[in-house]
């Protein structure tokens, strides 16, 4: 589907003024991987985390495509990508993913802009393809090892009682769009809805389910050694311009993982948003585009 109509399932959900874009995909094997490419310029590739999907970078990506190539995508299982329920949901599956993207793409000098997961996902590549990759963006994300965990996601990791209520109430999801946030500033109605809207039963809230259980705690996870090598190859990154814009009311990534960025990458830019969670792009849309774009400015 690449004509100018919105997919139907943005329509469905009444989400067209939110979601304006065209909606692509690329076939892999097993499952069809959606993302946008909304404007010409310089790319600026949009990676985003559990329990959310592109529509997380819908109010960027409005602001941005004026300047810029917005390559945003949905992770196989989430968004308005195909949710498979026999396939292999690990990091190294996303990584793979996101590379054929870029590959079939012919993407360059790019800027990668991450978040949660797309943190680890997007390095991952970046750090394999170094050369395609320009400028990084990480916020309230991690791309290395470490043990810690909150209680509240641990929880949906316990065997079959996590599962039910990840998948059969929707817990994880619904509790990320209230507690993941300063309560001071709750997210509308609308956007609720846009950020449940993909994951409605319990066959759509696989990849949820099963990001949850691909946190690499101890060295028999199948996907630590994924992460560790992520992790040895940020050196490889080192000198490229960071962009840290941080959430610092986050109890997930918390600003211990900001502590981290910044030892690894010590010519990073920081940006401190104090009243914010883990939602930047929620909370603090128009001081996060302006941020950007005097990264993007730069150099």
């Amino acid at each position: 589907m690449n004509d100018m109509t919105p997919h139907p399932c943005i329509r469905e959900w009444g989400l067209e003024r939110q979601y304006p874009f065209r909606s692509h995909f690329l076939p892999l094997p097993g499952a069809n991987y959606h993302y946008v490419d909304e404007g010409t310029g310089p790319v600026l590739l949009f990676v985003h985390g559990n329990p959310t999907w592109s529509f997380a970078w819908r109010n960027l990506i409005r602001e941005l495509r004026q300047d810029y190539r917005c390559v945003a995508v949905d992770h196989i299982g989430c968004g308005l990508s195909d949710k498979p329920q026999q396939y292999e949901y690990r990091l190294s599956r996303h990584m793979a993913n996101l590379r054929e993207l870029v590959e079939h793409l012919d993407l360059k000098e790019i800027t990668l802009v991450a978040h949660d997961w797309g943190g680890a996902i997007g390095t991952g590549v970046a750090g394999n393809l170094p050369a395609r990759f320009r400028r990084l963006v990480l916020m309230n994300t991690a791309a290395y090892r470490s043990r810690r965990i909150p209680w509240r996601i641990a929880a949906c990791r316990i065997p079959g009682l996590g599962t039910w209520g990840v998948r059969g109430f929707n817990l994880f999801s619904r509790a990320a769009l209230t507690m993941a946030v300063n309560k001071a500033r709750p997210l509308s109605p609308l956007v609720r809805r846009g950020y449940l809207a993909p994951y409605d039963s319990w066959r759509n809230r696989i990849a949820v389910d099963r990001f949850v259980k691909d946190i690499p705690l101890v060295e028999s996870h199948p996907s630590y050694a994924t992460l560790r090598g992520v992790e040895e190859r940020l050196g490889l990154l080192a000198d490229k311009p960071v962009l840290l814009p941080w959430g610092m009311r986050d109890w997930c990534f918390t600003p211990h993982f900001l502590a981290e960025f910044e030892q690894r990458f010590p010519q990073a830019r920081v940006r401190r948003f104090e009243q914010a969670g883990h939602y930047l792009f929620e909370e603090e849309p128009e001081e996060l585009l302006k941020e950007l774009r005097t990264f993007l400015e730069a150099d």
